[in-house]
């Protein structure tokens, strides 16, 4: 037993680690670009159109160098993902597998050490163009109030959605607890149903992400680059079909009758 108590701290500094980056994640996608952190040189009057931007150097390279950052991220993460490396990890790791595909990611988006690179060393691009922005009253007072709330109730279905689907999971936590405590694998526990959504929806946050990632008072340069890429990695990400739907739709119903029953005991 001893051997296997030396994987928890291993899980828990996974966890820690990757809750820290999603705090910093929050900070990146959402109050950045809300409470104006995103540092701006001459005003919003000095920036480029889109086709001198295509001319400056300075702006292709912050773009490209972002571009890269994002590669690494996207890369690492599907990379990790597939079933090949899932088999090796398994080999080396064992129950560790998920704690450190999780560790992986959140080092490839928080600069703890030289890998870990697209949050710290993004480069904004306060020059180049923008696709919108909110300038003119009364658009500048309350687009970035509504991009607020809709950031917040975003936020909030994210870290719901997370609970429903097992976070502690989906960090590696559950797979190290059941392995010391001797109860196999938790997906050898779940139903051929269960294990084919796993199967087709990677991120089971994919609607609210987009929010996150479009609804911003000024969607400049390098926030479109971000929007779109991440798009189109949660958009080939996903495969649900009907009756991945259906399933969807009996669970939560499952769990609004369980949320509802101390209440049904409570007025009897």
């Amino acid at each position: 037993m001893a051997p296997a108590l030396l994987l928890v701290p291993a899980a828990l500094a996974s966890f820690i680690l990757a809750f820290g980056t999603g705090v910093e994640f929050v900070r990146f996608t959402s109050l950045r670009p809300l409470l104006g952190g995103i540092p701006e040189s001459g005003g919003s009057d000095a920036r480029q159109g889109w086709l001198a931007a295509l001319q400056d150097h300075s702006i292709l390279a912050s773009l490209a160098w972002d571009l890269g950052l994002l590669l690494l991220f996207v890369g690492q993460h599907s990379l990790m993902a597939t079933e090949t490396v899932k088999a090796w990890m398994s080999r080396y790791f064992g129950v560790l597998q998920r704690s450190l595909y999780v560790a992986c990611t959140a080092l490839a988006l928080q600069s703890l050490i030289l890998p870990q690179l697209v949050m710290r060393y993004w480069e904004p691009v306060p020059r180049g163009p923008v696709l919108w922005e909110a300038r003119a009253e009364p658009w500048a007072t309350w687009v970035p109030l509504l991009c607020f709330v809709l950031h917040v109730i975003s936020w909030l279905l994210i870290f719901s959605i997370l609970l429903v689907f097992d976070y502690a999971e989906l960090m590696g936590l559950k797979q190290v607890y059941y392995h010391v405590l001797g109860l196999g694998e938790p997906l050898a526990l779940k139903s051929p149903r269960a294990l084919r959504l796993f199967s087709h929806l990677r991120h089971p946050v994919c609607v609210e992400l987009l929010t996150v990632l479009w609804v911003v008072p000024t969607l400049g340069t390098d926030r479109l680059l971000l929007a779109l890429l991440l798009t189109v990695y949660l958009g080939l990400a996903h495969g649900l079909d009907q009756q991945d739907l259906h399933y969807l739709r009996a669970q939560l119903q499952r769990k609004l009758r369980l949320l509802s029953r101390p209440q049904d005991v409570e007025a009897e």
